[in-house]
């Protein structure tokens, strides 16, 4: 499909409101999750009765950076915005989330508050576990609490990481980076065309994830175009030559 201005689109998967997310979609999306993956279909349904299922529509969010947590989430349809307030007041986007990703916060886990704002990138289906609820499946499931000190600890691990990167790396390592991640989390292999992110990713999308601005973002993906190594649309980014990003990911 081509846009007016010559520009290739892709159709993006994404609900239209209203939208009733079914029971095979929900357990498909919870048996992929972080912390439910590899449960019998007994325990995934049990899990499934405690959850609550709504929608919303682009760009509405979930909560805002700073509201009480008191629950996780699971994306079953669409894409998730993951936001970060600035110091000057804006939002910098740290991750985009598809289908099976979880995220949120509780108490219970360290964190009595929001650090960040979540908002549909799309029209997205959500599926919604309280605190306690939580509590309970944990309680009845030990390899679901087991995982979730696993994930608190990497989580950790990769901050730290992050924060002695920061000052280091290039915005292009930045921006390869970023650009990989949500190849590994939302990447669809489509042979010769690459590997292809049907994501809506503005400039300031992705400046957010590289730490960096629009226009130094916009400056490297033009160069990793011109050079063959990326394409992309109006909403769409397809990795044509991985290694070959990689090496610029891991260039020092």
């Amino acid at each position: 499909m081509t846009a007016p201005d010559g520009r290739r689109t892709i159709p993006l998967a994404e609900v239209t409101l209203p939208h009733q997310c079914p029971a095979p979609v929900r357990l498909g999306v919870i048996a992929r999750s972080a912390y439910f993956h590899g449960l019998d279909e007994q325990t995934l349904e049990r899990i499934d009765r405690r959850m609550r299922t709504f929608t919303l529509a682009a760009d509405e969010a979930v909560f805002h950076a700073g509201e009480e947590a008191s629950a996780l989430y699971v994306v079953a349809e669409g894409r998730m915005r993951i936001a970060e307030p600035t110091p000057g007041g804006a939002l910098a986007v740290t991750d985009i989330l598809g289908p099976g990703q979880m995220f949120g916060a509780m108490s219970s886990l360290g964190d009595p508050f929001h650090r960040r704002t979540a908002s549909a990138l799309v029209g997205s289906c959500l599926l919604r576990i309280g605190q306690e609820a939580f509590r309970e499946v944990m309680v009845e499931n030990p390899v679901v609490g087991l995982r979730v000190v696993d994930d608190l600890a990497a989580r950790l691990s990769r901050a730290q990481t992050d924060m002695g990167r920061q000052s280091t790396d290039t915005v292009e390592q930045r921006v390869a980076r970023a650009l990989l991640r949500l190849a590994d989390s939302l990447g669809e292999d489509r042979g010769s065309q690459g590997l292809l992110l049907e994501v809506p990713l503005s400039r300031a999308d992705l400046a957010g994830l590289a730490r960096s601005t629009p226009e130094t973002v916009s400056r490297v993906m033009s160069a990793l175009r011109r050079e063959g190594i990326i394409d992309s649309g109006r909403r769409w980014t397809s990795i044509l030559d991985r290694a070959a990003l990689e090496e610029r990911a891991a260039e020092e």
